[in-house]
């Protein structure tokens, strides 16, 4: 009766499709924070180098 619930449960691959799902998931989150770190800080810098540069500018 034993080995077969273990047979069934070693045979089970239900459960193996819910990690893929959540290893993927976690992975394109990971991506998606680090991809935003680096337009963040790469869009911070040209913020403040067009401020420099509006703040340079005579209107008068």
């Amino acid at each position: 009766m034993l080995k077969q619930i273990i047979a069934k449960f070693r045979n089970e691959e239900d459960g193996a499709v819910t990690v893929d799902w959540v290893v993927l998931t976690a992975a394109v989150v990971g991506l998606a924070i680090a991809a935003y770190s680096t337009i963040e800080s790469s869009a911070q810098d040209l913020i403040d180098a067009a401020a420099v540069a509006v703040d340079g500018e005579d209107d008068f």
